[in-house]
């Protein structure tokens, strides 16, 4: 069974950096394609990141190129999302989640698991 545990969100001020990180205690991460999506007030859950196993091939939203990474750890073990330049529209809670594989990362439909999510609030 696959149990996605987010940690690393917080309360932080516009500019500051902040990373998030993803665990599977069961099983590990080596065999899944990787996501993030965020879901903030009042607003449909969004893609955000992905990693697939296959050519560690990276997809980043429009939104977050060039200021977040998403990265998975030599052993496979944790999933991050290291987020640089953070803006109050960043503000969401940021959900984890994995497959074995997906074909379109960015519909939420296509991820099988799913963490509890991790708060992100930046202020300004």
């Amino acid at each position: 069974q696959v149990q996605l545990v987010e940690s690393g969100g917080g309360e932080v001020q516009v500019g500051d950096s902040l990373m998030l990180s993803c665990t599977n205690p069961t099983h590990g991460l080596s065999d899944y394609d990787m996501g993030w999506f965020r879901e903030a007030p009042g607003k449909e859950r969004e893609f955000v990141a992905s990693l697939r196993t296959v050519g560690n091939t990276r997809n980043y939203a429009d939104s977050v190129k060039g200021r977040f990474t998403i990265s998975k750890d030599n052993a496979k073990t944790t999933l991050s999302l290291q987020m640089n330049n953070l803006q109050p529209e960043d503000t969401a809670v940021y959900y984890c989640t994995a497959d074995p594989w997906v074909k379109n990362v960015q519909k939420m439909s296509e991820w099988k698991y799913w963490g509890r999510g991790a708060q992100v609030t930046v202020s300004s």
